[in-house]
């Protein structure tokens, strides 16, 4: 593996609104899908990578618990920076230029999420890499597409394939950006600008478990693996 990033953020922070209900008295990362917390579904993607950060906000005190346990430092938002300004925020908690980011809101059938990026990673070419997934693998995703991806790896806006919410990027992108809260689409548009960000798509199944349909859907699809 060329320059494997050994680090990963891990989005923690959110409300989770769209669970409803299932969010009133936990974080969306510790919704159980098939008797395991979301973060740690997770986690299994990100087998190998050893150094890992988690940004909290809402209802912290059960994910600090749960990922100290499992070896995973912690940053607590006081406020709700979005996806860039929450990793720009721990930044200070990591030693390297290059890294993972992931969203915990899925739950995947296949390959090692981690692998399939690092085999495709490029820095000489690359400042981001999107991991994205036809819309014909997934499941129970309740939007559009939001990436086109060519023969050559090189993304573009649209719906083919839908982001699966990891990737690879260069930290530099994320420092330079002089705001405290802003969305990492803000990011990609200066790397699209710079034509830095490329995609990879993921060969198996994934599963949008960011709203309460979701769950049955994966569990029966982790039921039938083989």
């Amino acid at each position: 593996m060329r320059h494997h990033p050994n680090s990963v953020m891990i989005f923690c922070a959110g409300r989770g609104t769209r669970m409803k209900a299932l969010t009133q008295d936990r974080p969306k990362p510790m919704i159980e899908v098939a008797g395991k917390p979301l973060v740690d579904h997770a986690l299994e993607q990100l087998e190998g990578v050893e150094h890992r950060v988690a940004n909290l906000h809402y209802l912290p005190d059960m994910l600090e618990q749960h990922l100290g346990a499992l070896g995973v430092k912690t940053v607590f938002e006081p406020t709700l920076l979005e996806t860039g300004g929450g990793l720009k925020n721990a930044l200070p908690m990591f030693s390297t230029d290059t890294l993972f980011t992931m969203n915990t809101d899925a739950v995947w059938n296949g390959p090692r999420a981690a692998e399939i990026l690092s085999k495709a990673w490029d820095p000489d070419r690359m400042d981001a890499l999107l991991l994205v997934v036809p819309m014909a693998r997934t499941h129970a995703h309740l939007g559009t597409g939001d990436f086109d991806l060519s023969g050559e790896g090189r993304i573009s806006r649209g719906n083919a394939t839908v982001y699966t919410g990891m990737q690879i990027l260069k930290t530099e992108a994320v420092a330079e950006i002089e705001d405290d809260h802003f969305s990492l689409n803000i990011v990609w548009e200066n790397l699209f600008r710079r034509g830095r960000i490329f995609g990879v798509e993921y060969p198996g199944d994934w599963v949008d478990v960011g709203h309460p349909d979701g769950i049955e859907i994966a569990e029966t699809l982790l039921k039938a693996k083989p």
